[in-house]
């Protein structure tokens, strides 16, 4: 597989992880009748942003960069507070 082949296939791997919260997030509402945001999806978030982000070095662009390492602070710090909150719950997710 050529290099740029192999990043292509890095990119659309990290927006179909980014993009599968949305899905997570969408089910397990329609499941509870009620807008919920499992933890799975802040882990679906955090993989593709490193995904993501990888890709976006890889490019050089830096807007794309900027995007995805804010998310990647927000999404970790979500987790952090979710395990604090509530020490056996990323086991769960």
């Amino acid at each position: 597989m050529r290099n740029l082949d192999l990043w292509l296939v890095v990119g659309f791997a990290g927006q179909m992880l980014f993009g599968s919260r949305f899905l997570l997030q969408w089910f397990a509402s329609e499941v509870k009748k009620a807008s919920v945001i499992p933890i799975s999806f802040w882990i679906l978030s955090l993989c593709g942003s490193a995904v993501l982000l990888t890709y976006a070095i890889h490019k050089k662009d830096p807007v794309f960069i900027l995007g995805q390492a804010a998310g990647f602070v927000v999404y970790t710090r979500n987790l952090m507070l979710i395990k604090r909150s509530n020490p056996g719950a990323t086991q769960n997710a």
